[in-house]
């Protein structure tokens, strides 16, 4: 197999809790991500899921350099990003590039479609006419004539395309798309995902898409690693972990989501997480899951965190009993009775 377009090792993103007005002491962090490892591979798309303040979108803009990384290794065609500084990590920027959640918010609202799309172009010295921009619009399949104007007189269906027009601008090898279709209507959704599929096959793009929504990622991704409380805890091809998830976060998840024939729906068991997400500030001890987990097991699960490891071929899940929960030895407990056991 190739080497790895993108590689990310033992990544690490920790904000600092500062205390006092004047001294401002560090008194703790909040580990919004706490050693990833990844790989993505060219021509790819590769997706990346978890619940609101897992550290998704942080590990997207980490990735970028939008966010200072505190420990570990981003390696982009073999360069360490990491390590890179002004001009040179400039020019490695023109390679990579985010389209956001927030149509609106991502738009300057004081300049036209024309002047948005071609600003990665003038940023990067790159000489270009309005047929460019022409070009670009017809490419999402926007009309040349919404060049002149201006973000607000568009759905957010057709800003997003607008987004996705910048970000492709600079023909990119890997675009970060972080919550690309979360704010959009459903019946757009799908007109959004599938014109990231056909500019992939046309620009040869490599896709990191970010979403908590489960049916997303398994529609766009080969690959698919499932996020909780900063890190990694379950990895796979997008049709195995669907067909088959091993980590009980990701059981839990998949139980969530409803089954569009209520004969299968009726039948299947419900998985209830009970208790809060722990605060990043402050993670548990041992399995970071195990404050919520239904397959918790006394002793082991408190104390010992649990390694990324490979259970089936190409299939790795950060879990004690993974085997036994794919042989059928540990099963969920009921909600009642987990809350007996102390997890709350």
């Amino acid at each position: 197999m190739p080497e790895p377009l993108l590689q990310v090792r033992g990544l690490k993103v920790h904000f600092p809790i500062r205390k006092g007005v004047v001294l401002q002491r560090q008194v703790g962090a909040v580990r919004a991500v706490d050693g990833v490892d990844l790989d993505v591979h060219k021509g790819s798309t590769f997706g990346l899921v978890g619940e609101s303040g897992c550290g998704k979108s942080t590990l997207g803009r980490a990735i970028l350099r939008l966010t200072d990384i505190t420990e570990g290794e981003v390696l982009f065609e073999g360069v360490d990003l990491a390590q890179l500084k002004g001009e040179e990590l400039r020019r490695r920027r023109r390679s990579m590039q985010m389209v956001f959640q927030d149509p609106m918010a991502s738009l300057n609202p004081r300049q036209s479609i024309e002047t948005i799309i071609s600003e990665p172009l003038r940023a990067h010295d790159i000489t270009f006419d309005n047929r460019r921009v022409r070009e670009l619009l017809e490419l999402v399949g926007l009309p040349a004539s919404a060049a002149s104007r201006y973000p607000h007189e568009f759905s957010g269906g057709q800003r997003q395309r607008i987004g996705i027009a910048r970000a492709v601008a600079l023909e990119p090898a890997l675009v970060i798309a972080d919550e690309p279709v979360s704010a959009l209507d459903v019946s757009i959704q799908a007109q959004v995902l599938n014109l990231l599929e056909e500019l992939q096959d046309r620009l040869g793009l490599t896709y990191l898409v970010i979403a908590h929504d489960l049916a997303v990622v398994h529609h766009v991704s080969d690959e698919v690693a499932v996020m909780y409380l900063g890190s990694i805890v379950e990895q796979a091809p997008s049709d195995a972990l669907y067909a088959q998830p091993l980590h009980p976060y990701t059981i839990s998840l998949m139980s969530a989501v409803p089954v569009p024939d209520p004969v299968v729906e009726d039948s299947r068991q419900r998985i209830l997480l009970t208790g809060d997400l722990p605060s990043p500030a402050n993670p548990p001890d041992g399995c970071r899951f195990h404050t919520r987990c239904p397959f918790r097991q006394e002793t082991r699960c408190d104390d010992e965190r649990p390694a990324l490891r490979e259970i089936q071929p190409g299939h790795r899940a950060a879990c004690h009993y993974a085997e036994e929960i794919l042989s059928g030895h540990i099963t969920p407990r009921e909600p009642d009775e987990a809350l007996r056991a102390g997890v709350a």
